[in-house]
């Protein structure tokens, strides 16, 4: 589909070249003296290489629009993690490094939203948070409570997070997958 170049935002994915890319970063300058242009800065998602490409704001580009459908957790195996489509129960694999330091997070039954291309994933997005264990912890130390320090904490998955002086080993703690950070005590 044709849109125009000063529509482009991030996460959107594009033809270029005949390639598949995905814009990372974008920015419209207006200059003093003439039109108009955006600095887009995309990704090539097979071959993983960036570029940085300037179009006139006026420019068309062939925008791709993905498929989004919700998939399970299944499990994982060697390099790939491996989901089910929740519509018509098929199965698909997922490379790792497609998910990165996200994949840490991943529980068994977790619903995931994977964005496909022609059958292929091109991205999977999970929920917002996960709830999950605190596994190692520094012990308290008295006094430490009345400044906002937080502590190293070791969670389920073999992720480190940074928590609260009052959060213990086996406490279930809310977890942003977004970033890894600590968002709140879980209420079981």
């Amino acid at each position: 589909m044709k849109v125009n170049a000063n529509t482009l935002r991030k996460g959107h994915v594009m033809e270029y070249n005949g390639n598949l890319c995905v814009v990372e970063k974008y920015e419209i300058m207006t200059p003093g003296k003439g039109a108009s242009v955006i600095q887009v800065e995309i990704r090539d998602l097979k071959s993983g290489n960036k570029n940085n490409i300037r179009f006139r704001t006026q420019e068309t580009v062939e925008r791709v629009r993905l498929e989004q459908d919700d998939f399970q957790y299944l499990y994982e195996e060697e390099d790939k993690y491996t989901f089910m489509n929740l519509a018509n129960y098929e199965q698909i694999s997922v490379p790792m490094d497609l998910l990165g330091d996200a994949g840490k997070f991943l529980q068994e039954g977790m619903v995931c939203i994977i964005e496909t291309y022609e059958g292929a994933p091109l991205g999977v997005t999970l929920p917002d948070s996960v709830k999950v264990e605190v596994l190692e912890a520094d012990p308290v130390i008295k006094g430490q409570t009345v400044t906002t320090s937080y502590k190293p904490a070791i969670v389920t998955g073999g992720v480190r997070v940074l928590v609260p002086p009052h959060i213990e080993v086996g406490t279930f703690i809310i977890v942003k997958t977004e970033d890894g950070s600590y968002y709140e005590r879980a209420k079981d």
